[in-house]
């Protein structure tokens, strides 16, 4: 399997309920570094994964849509706990949408999945992936 990654990065603020996120149950920024990963089995006609560029500008579009905001105030949030593996599939999904709509070029017609890992720390991060 062939893949390219490409990163970006997005700051935030959030509150999550539950005991189990003890002080994080308090408004509080994260700050994480989004890594997506295209994946396919055969390099298309260029010898590439997916236009990198494509790429960037779509992960950086669907960042874009998050970044500075406070997802407690976000409807499309309320009630759930945005935890980073949560937003790595959301992130994913919207990923996932703008391929299969286009915007990554007739190329990435041939990917087979895509993963997006945020990075809270040098020491913690969480992914998701899924299939195309």
């Amino acid at each position: 399997m062939f893949s390219i990654t490409v990163r970006d990065h997005i700051m935030i603020a959030h509150s999550f309920r539950g005991e189990v996120f003890g002080p994080a149950q308090r408004l509080h920024g994260a700050t994480f570094l989004v890594d997506a990963t295209f994946r396919r089995e055969q390099l298309d006609e260029d010898n590439i994964v997916v236009d990198i560029g494509l790429a960037t500008r779509e992960l950086g579009a669907v960042t874009g849509e998050l970044n500075y905001r406070n997802l407690d105030d976000e409807s499309e949030f309320a009630g759930i706990n945005t935890s980073t593996e949560f937003l790595a599939k959301v992130i994913a999904d919207r990923l996932a949408e703008r391929v299969h709509k286009g915007a990554l070029g007739e190329g990435a017609k041939g990917l087979k999945s895509l993963s997006v890992t945020l990075h809270e720390s040098h020491i913690a991060w969480a992914s998701y992936e899924r299939g195309l």
